[in-house]
């Protein structure tokens, strides 16, 4: 299953460098981080960095993910919102201000809440389609 990840923001492509120069040092999630670029505006020089799209395949590359999100967040200062977008359209937004004051209890559980999510959704994408009976 691939997430689409974006920021909000005017500085959104160097807050996505950040978060996946960040979550590429996690080994369950390396090689699974492509840039989404869109081609430059004119006037300007190289591609607009505008999402990230990372490949969640086994169950600890959904914690790996959710920890480094989770972790990256915590280090931002001001308004930085990231958005996940499931293959279905289904998304969760996370901010930096709602993270930052979580103690280590509500931060876990917020880890594993949005882990659960995603693990739950990768196990319903990986369910067959029912068959018509003939």
């Amino acid at each position: 299953m691939d997430v689409t990840v974006i920021a909000e923001g005017s500085d959104r492509g160097d807050l996505l460098r950040s978060l996946r120069d960040w979550l590429s040092d996690a080994p369950e999630l390396r090689g699974r981080i492509d840039g989404v670029e869109r081609p430059p505006e004119p006037g300007t020089l190289g591609p607009l960095l505008e999402a990230l799209s990372v490949a969640l395949g086994p169950a600890g590359a959904v914690t790996a993910f959710v920890t480094g999100l989770v972790a990256w967040l915590r280090t931002r200062r001001g308004e930085v919102s990231i958005k996940v977008t499931l293959p279905d359209g289904t998304s969760l937004e996370l901010t930096a201000k709602r993270v930052a004051g979580l103690d280590s209890t509500a931060l876990q559980q917020q880890v594993t809440d949005v882990a659960a999510l995603l693990k739950q959704h990768q196990r319903n994408a990986d369910e067959p389609e029912p068959r018509a009976l003939p």
